[in-house]
């Protein structure tokens, strides 16, 4: 499932519709350019807090997944914080899969 969200964001950015890093993603989410914002579960505390509240003000879809290597490996760059996916179409298929990826993590937890 992992690998699979990658290639998504991996093929938005082929595609030119990622922005990362914290001040290009918080310029596209006060841009409203920005249809979903991912967050790497390894940022800081401050970075995290921040951008969410601006995806809450601007009510855009955020989400914390990966780790910064992963997530900056998927779109070509260095290690990203977070990363915005500017296109619609991108952003709802890559939402989904990584909330059926946390509910099945979810499920397997409560198993456990």
């Amino acid at each position: 499932m992992q690998d699979k969200i990658y290639s998504m964001l991996g093929l938005a950015a082929k595609a030119g519709k990622v922005t990362s890093g914290g001040f290009l993603t918080e310029k596209a989410v006060k841009e409203r350019r920005a249809k979903l914002v991912i967050i790497a579960a390894d940022a800081s505390t401050g970075s995290t807090d921040t951008i969410r509240n601006k995806c809450d003000y601007y009510k855009v879809p955020c989400r914390i997944y990966g780790l910064k290597e992963s997530l900056g490996n998927a779109i070509g760059k260095e290690d990203r914080t977070c990363a915005a996916v500017l296109d619609q179409g991108f952003a709802g298929s890559i939402l989904k899969k990584i909330d059926e990826a946390a509910e099945t993590q979810k499920v397997i937890e409560e198993e456990a």
